[in-house]
């Protein structure tokens, strides 16, 4: 292997790679995939220009895109990854193929210092050293012959798009300066917003007009179907002390320094000295730690009731009981609204809106303070409030939509004349000011500009520049909607670019546009060439995905 890693000083994180990275292995391990492939027998991976894909190879294959997940995010697969990995592992053996045809060859030594780098960038999970990587991946059925295979077709891929790619490279200095010209030059702008709060007092409200619109919006008002359950709660404070004791037994100390040296002071903002933030650092580590006992003890309490033949309510309540839990009764909510203790995301109102008569028990489910194993109580039908029960919003919402039509309505109505009197010479701003309204006068911005605070939340930057720099200067943009109303763009002019700017910053530029040259260059004969070459029924079982993440990019750093 590669003897010249040096070792990393040795700190114990044992506790948190075994109830993380160990835990992970039993419910996600990508050598119990593999296993299982190899129970179905042999299997047909297709071929690559016509050649058969052998089953060492594809597994081959298989276990380097696991390691690729692994480097670059510090995590292996998810179960949302794993719908496209074995396309994946495909494109993967088809560049390592190509890699064998065009001639590649790493050095040991580069190989080695890339092996060196990317080791440094999984300390963010505990693992510091090439021995603490290799015990990681034993415990996943994987080996550090595996890695160096890894490292060494990772850097194959950067040659193979520098090769393949060259033609991305002839990018001439005037198409370059013309770019940066394009991308940098700015613009100075002024926006007139029509705001919908600015004609509220003019909206009349009648109650046939608020029965009629009550009548038209019934959908907007709808109550969705909403499930209620009933839960217990595993709190994380419970298990807090435990975590500290448990943690009190490791070099913590280390552990939160060299967390703090790779975060640095942007992460808790509100952290006055380093002191503040690590101590931040060490709560969190703590919490994260109590979390992992409290979802042990979740499951420990979930598992017996949800691998019952015949689960009740009744025995998940005894259960309750029996543990000094106590049973809560959630309010009521929907396929779009998580209870609002839960934190759900879609996966989430997905999964426990499988709860049912069939299925009354739910696995654990971790909420923002503690862990959740519910039970199924009802469901309640869809509904449409009757109009008395909801008048004050429905009032609101009618007040809100003629006051946003009026709004638009002024805003055309003064964007016509407007266009005319700027042809006869008029000023934009003296026209606005003899209609009583006021322009916001914006900061020079170009197409590369990142964020415009100045700039209303009425109207986002993309929508800014779109408007801007589609319209020629001393003209205005078409009046444009927006959530509130709408807009009108003035351009007042554009400013030369700054050549001092442009001398110091053209060499950086010209590098990252021939690099993407390269990299667009690449993925087009990429796409071309595996189309081509490769023929599997695997490639009708996931979707395309382009060429694999790491493509003319060095090793993630943390």
């Amino acid at each position: 292997m590669f003897g010249t890693i040096r070792k990393h000083q040795t700190w114990l994180w044992g506790v948190i790679i075994t109830f993380t990275i160990v835990s992970f292995v039993v419910m996600f391990s990508p050598y119990a995939r593999m296993n299982n492939s190899r129970e179905r027998g042999p299997v047909d991976y297709g071929t690559i220009h016509g050649r058969k894909i052998t089953e060492t190879e594809f597994l081959n294959a298989y276990r380097e895109v696991n390691l690729r997940y692994l480097i670059t995010s510090g995590r292996w697969p998810d179960e949302q990854a794993r719908q496209t990995i074995d396309r994946e592992t495909l494109e993967w053996a088809f560049l390592s193929r190509r890699q064998e045809l065009a001639g590649i060859h790493i050095d040991g030594e580069r190989a080695a210092d890339l092996a060196r780098e990317m080791i440094r960038s999984l300390q963010r999970t505990g693992i510091n050293s090439a021995p603490e990587l290799a015990k990681v991946l034993e415990s996943q059925g994987f080996s550090m012959g595996d890695f160096e295979r890894f490292v060494h077709h990772y850097l194959g891929l950067q040659e193979l798009v520098a090769t393949v790619g060259v033609s991305g490279k002839f990018t001439t200095p005037g198409e370059i300066r013309g770019l940066y010209e394009r991308e940098h030059q700015e613009l100075v702008t002024q926006v007139l917003f029509f705001d919908a709060t600015n004609f509220l007092a003019a909206v009349t409200v009648t109650p046939d007009a608020i029965q009629q619109f009550y009548t038209n919006e019934l959908a907007t008002y709808r109550i969705p179907e909403r499930l209620q359950v009933s839960a217990v709660l595993i709190p994380i404070t419970n298990y807090l002390a435990q975590a500290e004791a448990l943690l009190a037994k490791t070099n913590l100390n280390d552990l939160v320094e060299v967390n703090y040296q790779r975060i640095g002071t942007n992460t808790f903002k509100d952290a006055k000295t380093p002191e503040e933030i690590k101590k931040r650092i060490r709560e969190e580590i703590v919490r994260e730690q109590a979390s992992n006992f409290a979802h042990r003890a979740a499951n420990d309490f979930a598992r017996p009731l949800v691998d019952s033949p015949q689960p009740t309510v009744e025995a998940f309540n005894a259960a309750a009981k029996a543990h000094g839990l106590p049973v809560q009764v959630l309010e009521p909510f929907s396929r779009e609204s998580a209870p609002k203790d839960l934190e759900g995301n879609e996966d989430f109102l997905k999964s426990v809106f499988t709860l049912g008569p069939e299925n009354l028990i739910s696995g654990a489910y971790r909420g923002r303070d503690a862990f959740y194993v519910m039970a199924f109580g009802k469901r309640i039908p869809s509904e449409i409030p009757p109009l008395e029960t909801i008048r004050d919003r429905v009032v609101a919402g009618f007040r809100a939509e003629q006051a946003k039509n009026l709004a638009r309505q002024n805003g055309f109505s003064f964007y016509t004349g407007l266009t005319n009197a700027l042809a006869q010479g008029k000023s934009f701003d003296t026209l606005c000011a003899e209609a009583k309204l006021k322009p916001q006068s914006l900061p020079p911005f170009s197409i590369s500009t990142r964020a415009l605070p100045e700039l209303s939340d009425q109207l986002s930057l993309n929508l800014l520049k779109q408007l801007a720099f589609s319209t020629t200067p001393g003209k205005v943009s078409g009046f444009q909607w927006t959530p509130e109303g709408g807009a009108i763009v003035f351009v007042k002019a554009k400013m030369p670019v700054d050549e001092t700017r442009l001398k110091a910053e053209i060499v950086g530029y010209s590098g990252a546009v021939r690099q993407q040259r390269q990299q667009e260059a690449f993925q087009n004969w990429f796409q071309q060439e595996f189309s081509r070459n490769v023929r599997s029924a695997i490639i009708q079982q996931a979707p395309a995905q382009g060429a694999p993440a790491g493509a003319g990019r060095g090793a993630r750093k943390s």
